[in-house]
C-alpha cells in the first residue's frame, strides 16, 4: 500500500504544470471574442439620408377635346370617320390632307377618341367645319368606333347653330338599309341646327366606291371655298405626312414583328383579346369539305383554350392574315430594296394621335407582310401621289389622268386597274419607269384589315374551339396573273402536322345580332347556300344540345344550296345525321347544276306553303346568310310571294310585314357582297 502511494506521488512530481489553466483559456477566449465583435459589428455612424423633394409623375393623358386640340394646333377642319374596314378612315385622311391645298388645316379624327358632345363648340373656331365619313355596317348599323357618337346624336338636344358640316356616307346598295348611318348623320345634324355646307355624298361599294368619293370630293372643295370665301392655293404637289427614320443600330427586341398593338404581345399573351390584342389560336383542324370540283372549300378549327374568349352561335371570328411572301419579295426586288432594313415612319405632325401609319419600328418586310394591303387594287390617291416617280411622261400622264374626276380618267382607272385587277406589284411591273421610294409607298398603302367569318360552331358544344367554313379564292385575271385571296389561301396553308410544330392564327371574336331565339321552342327557318351554311352549323348543333338538355326545341328547318350533290354538299354526313335524329325537322337542298334548269334555295322556299303558318302564327324566326347581291334579294322576293299567295297580303303589305319582322329581330341577315 505504501509502495503504491509512493509511486503515484512520484508520477505527479514528474508531470510539468501547464502555463495556462482552463479558466485562463476561457477568459482569454471571451475577451478576444468581445474585441472581434466590437471591431467588426460595432454600430457605425449612419449618414443622414438626403431628402429629395417628391415630384409626382404625371401620366400622359390623351386629349379628348377635339376643340382644344384644333385651337392648339391651329386647325379649322376636322374630319371624323366611322370605319369598320379602314376605308372611311382612309377617305378622312385624304380629305384632311387635301385641306392644305385650299389654304386650310385639317385633322382626321376617330370619334371614339374624342368627346363629340363638344360639337356645339366648333363655332368658337373661325371658318371651321366638321366633315363626317360614315360607313354603314351590317343591317344599317353604325361602325363600332362610331356607336357612341351615334347614340349621342339620338339622345341629344344640343343646339348646333353656327356649326358647319358635310357628310359622305359609305354603303352598299345590295343591303336593305343602304347608307343608313350616313343618311341619319346628315339628317340629324341638320335637325339640331347645323349648317350643311355641301350635299350628302352616298358612296356605293357595290359599283365603285372610289369613283363616288372622287366625284363628291371634286365638287365638295369648290363649295367649301365658296362658302368660306377662300381660293385654292394651287398646290398640287405631293404632301408627305410621314418622314423616314432608318435604324442602323437597334436592339431587335424593340422591333415589331407583326403585333397589332403591344410590342411582344404574341410572345406574352394577356387577355382581354380584341382587335388591338388578338389571341394566337392554334389550328387543330383543317380539312377539305368538298369531294370534287375545281374549288377548295375548307373547315378550320381554332383552339381558344386558356384565352377566356367567349362566343355565341352567330358571332363572327376575325382573323389577321399575312400577305403572300412571293408578292412581298416581288415588291422588294422590283424596287431594289433590302426588305430587312429596320425603319420607322414618323408623323410630321407632332400633335397627331397617329404617330405612325403602322406599328414602328419594324422592317419593310414586316410592314408589307403584316401591316399593308398589297393585294387589292390601289385607290386613285395612291396613283396620283406615285405619278411623280414615273420618268416616262406618258406613264406619268396616265397615272394622273386615272386619279382625276374626268370621264376619260374614270374610264381608264376602271379598265386598267379595277377590271384588270392590278395590285401594286402588277402596276410596278406594267409601268417600268415608275420607281417610287419604298417608304413613300408604305405611307400611301392602306392597312391590311382583319377578315371576318361567321362562326360555324356552338360554344355549348365546343366551348374551347371556334370553327370556320370558307372557300379559297383563286382565279386568273385579265392580265393572265393569278389572283389569290389573302386570308383564304393563308388559312388553307395552315396544315395540322404531327411534328410538334403548331401553326397559329391571330384572332378575336366580334359580337353579332345574329342570334337563336331566346325561347328554344320558337321555330327557326335558315337559308344558307354555299359557305352561308357556316352559322347554321352552330345553330343546329346548339339545337341538338338543347334537346339533350331536355328542352323543347321548335321546328328547325334548313334550306341549303350547292352546285352538285356529289361535289360540294357541305357537311352532308352531319346534316343527314341531324335529320335522322330529329334535330333538323326539314333538310331542303337545292343542287343548282344537277339538272338542265338551275334550282336555287329561293325556288325551294316558294314550294313550301307551310312556312307562312310558322311565320305568321307560330312566331318563327328567319335567318339568311350568304350572298347579298342576288340570293338575299331573291329570298326576300320568295317570302313576299308566300305572304301574298298564302297570307292574302298585297305586295306593299308583304314588304311592310317583313320589314316589321326585321325590326322585331325575327328576320336576321348575315350577308356579304
Amino acid at each position: 500500500m505504501e509502495d503504491s502511494e509512493s509511486q503515484l506521488l512520484a508520477d505527479e512530481e514528474q508531470t510539468p504544470e501547464p502555463l495556462l489553466s482552463s479558466l485562463d483559456i476561457f477568459l482569454f477566449s471571451l475577451i478576444a471574442g468581445l474585441l472581434i465583435y466590437w471591431f467588426f459589428f460595432r454600430k457605425k455612424t449612419e449618414p443622414v439620408p438626403e431628402i429629395k423633394p417628391f415630384t409626382p409623375v404625371t401620366p400622359q393623358i390623351r386629349e379628348t377635346s377635339f376643340i382644344e386640340k384644333m385651337k392648339k394646333t391651329n386647325r379649322n377642319i376636322v374630319v371624323f370617320y366611322g370605319s369598320q374596314t379602314g376605308t372611311a378612315e382612309e377617305f378622312a385622311n385624304r380629305l384632311a390632307k387635301d385641306a392644305q391645298r385650299y389654304g386650310m388645316k385639317g385633322m382626321a379624327a376617330d370619334p371614339e377618341e374624342y368627346d363629340l358632345s363638344e360639337l356645339s363648340r366648333l363655332k368658337e373656331i373661325p371658318n371651321s367645319m366638321a366633315v363626317f365619313c360614315m360607313a354603314t355596317y351590317g343591317e344599317g348599323d353604325p361602325t363600332d368606333n362610331a356607336q357612341e357618337f351615334y347614340d349621342w346624336m339620338q339622345g341629344t338636344d344640343d343646339d348646333l347653330e353656327g356649326v358647319n358640316f358635310a357628310v359622305f356616307g359609305l354603303g352598299n346598295k345590295t343591303y336593305e338599309r343602304f347608307n343608313a348611318t350616313g343618311k341619319y348623320t346628315d339628317k340629324r345634324l341638320a335637325e339640331l341646327g347645323g349648317k350643311r355646307v355641301f350635299d350628302l355624298g352616298l358612296g356605293d361599294d357595290d359599283i365603285n366606291l372610289e369613283e363616288d368619293f372622287i366625284s363628291w370630293k371634286e365638287q365638295f372643295w369648290p363649295a367649301v371655298c365658296e362658302f368660306f370665301g377662300v381660293e385654292a392655293t394651287g398646290e398640287d404637289s405631293s404632301i408627305r405626312q410621314f418622314e423616314l427614320v432608318v435604324h442602323n443600330d437597334i436592339n431587335m427586341n424593340q422591333v415589331y414583328t407583326g403585333e397589332m398593338g403591344r410590342l411582344k404581345s404574341f410572345q406574352t399573351q394577356k387577355p382581354p383579346f380584341d382587335s388591338k390584342n388578338p389571341f394566337l389560336a392554334t389550328v387543330t383542324g383543317n380539312r377539305k369539305l368538298n369531294k370534287g370540283g375545281n374549288r377548295h372549300l375548307m373547315h378550320i378549327e381554332l383552339d381558344i383554350t386558356d384565352s377566356k374568349i367567349r362566343y355565341d352561335s352567330g358571332d363572327h371570328v376575325a382573323v389577321y392574315p399575312t400577305n403572300d411572301a412571293a408578292v412581298v419579295n416581288g415588291i422588294g426586288e422590283r424596287l431594289g430594296v433590302d426588305l430587312d432594313t429596320v425603319i420607322s415612319l414618323k408623323n410630321l405632325d407632332e400633335e397627331s394621335n397617329k404617330k405612325h401609319p403602322f406599328p414602328c419600328p419594324t422592317t419593310y418586310r414586316t410592314a408589307l407582310t403584316h401591316y399593308l394591303d398589297i393585294n387589292n387594287m390601289p385607290r386613285t390617291n395612291v396613283l396620283y401621289e406615285l405619278a411623280q416617280y414615273a420618268s416616262d411622261p406618258k406613264e406619268q400622264e396616265n397615272m394622273r389622268k386615272m386619279a382625276s374626276a374626268s370621264p376619260e380618267g374614270k374610264a381608264l382607272y376602271q379598265s386598267w386597274v379595277l377590271d384588270s385587277e392590278r395590285n401594286i406589284l402588277a402596276i410596278l411591273e406594267d409601268l417600268p419607269s415608275l420607281n417610287p421610294p419604298i417608304d413613300h409607298l408604305c405611307e400611301l398603302l392602306p392597312r391590311l384589315q382583319a377578315r371576318y367569318y361567321s362562326i360555324a360552331s356552338s360554344s355549348k358544344v365546343y366551348p374551347t374551339s371556334i370553327h370556320i367554313c370558307a372557300v379559297v379564292i383563286e382565279y386568273t385575271t385579265k392580265t393572265e396573273r393569278v389572283f389569290k385571296g389573302v386570308a383564304t389561301n393563308w388559312l388553307k396553308n395552315k396544315e395540322v402536322t404531327d411534328n410538334g410544330h403548331k401553326l397559329t392564327v391571330p384572332m378575336y371574336v366580334r359580337r353579332s345580332q345574329f342570334r337563336l331565339p331566346f325561347k328554344p321552342s320558337n321555330p327557326i327557318i335558315m337559308i344558307g347556300p354555299g359557305t352561308g351554311i357556316a352559322p347554321f352549323m352552330g345553330f343546329i348543333r346548339e339545337r341538338a344540345w338543347q334537346k339533350e338538355q331536355g328542352k323543347e326545341a321548335g321546328e328547325t328547318i334548313l334550306y341549303f344550296g350547292c352546285r352538285h350533290k356529289n361535289e360540294d354538299f357541305l357537311y352532308q354526313q352531319e346534316l343527314e345525321e341531324f335529320e335522322r335524329a330529329g334535330v333538323l325537322t326539314q333538310l331542303n337542298v337545292a343542287f343548282s347544276r344537277d339538272q338542265e334548269h338551275k334550282i336555287y334555295v329561293q325556288h325551294l322556299l316558294k314550294k313550301n306553303k307551310q312556312l307562312w303558318k310558322l311565320i305568321h302564327s307560330n312566331n318563327a324566326h328567319i335567318y339568311v346568310c350568304g350572298d347579298a347581291r342576288n340570293m338575299a334579294r331573291d329570298v326576300h322576293t320568295a317570302f313576299y310571294e308566300i305572304a301574298e299567295e298564302v297570307g292574302g297580303l298585297t305586295h306593299t303589305q308583304a314588304v311592310d310585314y317583313f320589314k316589321k319582322l326585321m325590326t322585331k329581330g325575327r328576320y336576321s341577315q348575315d350577308v356579304w357582297s
